[in-house]
């Protein structure tokens, strides 16, 4: 089903013992755990980059006085961004390896941070370094390929899962950022262009490729036209675009969401999206510890289609406590699990040499899927006064997801 690779590939360095990562029964080393336990500390610290303005798209609007709509697309551009900046960089990453990638990006993502100080007073200002800040959604496709060359098959959905954990950024985002503003306009930009300054350093210090990693030797546009001629590439995306995609697209907007249609305030609204996130967070590694024991496209399939059910019952405008607030948890929860399901089936049928190229599509589009929902969300509530027709699409969406993964892509990449 993954296909073949259609451009050769070169290790690095010396080849790996016996028992290496491809063998199925290996235990991970200590510098596999070394290199996830970083990568996710700079997944967690650029994705809260990439959520920055969504937790104070309220507060930023008592003085720019956007319109819904407007709002959606001031939180929705980072995300746009971020996506698609994941195919050139998961192709770099395969090319370059992680170990230069991951401290640049992270370093990079610091100039929009601290450029949101002087734009904050001015919407078209804010949607350009939005543009910019895009770059920190970007990791992704860099820590993928490094934890999956890491680990053997047995053990790699949990550690990408554990990995998938950087989504946490969002929580501590929505969490921290309204606290951080209210105590000073200028603190959450600050203080996170700090962090990244400190990690990129000690990223570069110890994050390491793993030896003998295959390293293609064919131009980027083959190696992405050759991941994108995969069927699975598409399979994947499509499944990610309704887990992840609804991951990022509640992260970006449930804030704005509470606040519109339950009254209640920003630092609140931040606070149970922030919750929301945080219920993903712990879910996604136990989607990739199901999918390591269980058939992967199985835990896919029960996840969306508890998450269809769900959105049905959102979808009827229950009050927030405490029907919502339930049915929103339980959402997370079983989009967190879709998540990890799905990057554990990405990682059994994905040649070597083409993880970073195919992680960078699939992510791209997860990603893009959570950039259309907050428009479609605003847009809808701008025209109909109610956000039950949204809901209701994401129902269709994630019942769809079900039966097609259960259907179609179960028993994909067996081991054993």
């Amino acid at each position: 089903m993954a296909g073949r690779s259609n451009g050769t590939a070169r290790p690095v360095g010396p080849p790996p013992a016996a028992g290496g990562a491809s063998e199925v029964g290996e235990r991970p080393s200590a510098a596999a755990w070394r290199n996830l336990a970083v990568a996710t500390i700079g997944f967690t610290l650029t994705f809260w980059a990439w959520d920055l303005v969504a937790p104070i798209a309220g507060s930023l609007d008592e003085r720019l006085h956007m319109t819904s709509f407007a709002q959606s697309v001031l939180v929705a551009v980072p995300v746009l961004v971020g996506s698609l900046g994941r195919v050139p960089v998961g192709a770099l990453t395969d090319r370059y390896g992680a170990r230069l990638l991951f401290p640049l990006v992270s370093a990079l993502t610091i100039v929009p941070v601290l450029l949101l100080v002087p734009t904050k007073g001015s919407y078209p200002a804010l949607l350009a370094v939005g543009f910019v800040l895009g770059l920190g959604g970007t990791t992704f496709a860099i820590g993928v390929p490094l934890v999956n060359s890491w680990f053997p098959p047995s053990h790699r959905g949990a550690a990408l899962g554990i990995f998938g954990m950087g989504m946490g950024g969002v929580a501590l985002s929505g969490y921290f950022t309204p606290r951080l503003y209210e105590r000073g306009e200028n603190l959450p930009f600050l203080a996170l262009a700090a962090a990244l300054a400190v990690y990129s350093v000690l990223a570069a210090l110890l994050i390491r490729d793993r030896p003998g990693r295959a390293v293609p030797t064919t131009p980027l546009t083959t190696r992405l036209a050759a991941a994108g001629r995969l069927r699975v590439t598409w399979e994947l995306s499509a499944l990610y675009a309704i887990g992840f995609g609804g991951i990022v697209a509640f992260g970006v907007y449930l804030p704005t969401y509470l606040k519109t249609w339950y009254g209640l305030d920003p630092t609140d609204a931040g606070t149970r999206a922030a919750g929301f996130a945080l219920v993903t967070v712990v879910f996604r590694p136990i989607g990739g510890w199901l999918a390591d024991r269980l058939d992967p496209a199985v835990v896919t399939a029960v996840s969306l289609g508890a998450v269809a059910v769900l959105a049905v019952v959102q979808a009827f405008d229950p009050g927030l406590v405490p029907t919502a607030t339930v049915c929103l948890l339980l959402m997370a929860a079983g989009l967190g699990t879709a998540s990890g399901a799905v990057f554990a089936l990405v990682a059994r049928v994905t040649p070597p040499d083409q993880v970073g190229s195919v992680t960078g599509i699939v992510g791209a589009v997860g990603g893009l899927g959570g950039f259309l929902p907050p428009l479609v969300m605003g847009a809808v509530y701008s025209a109909q006064d109610s956000y039950s027709i949204g809901f209701m699409l994401l129902s269709d969406l994630a019942l769809a997801g079900c039966v097609y993964a259960f259907a179609r892509m179960r028993g994909a990449g067996r081991i054993g």
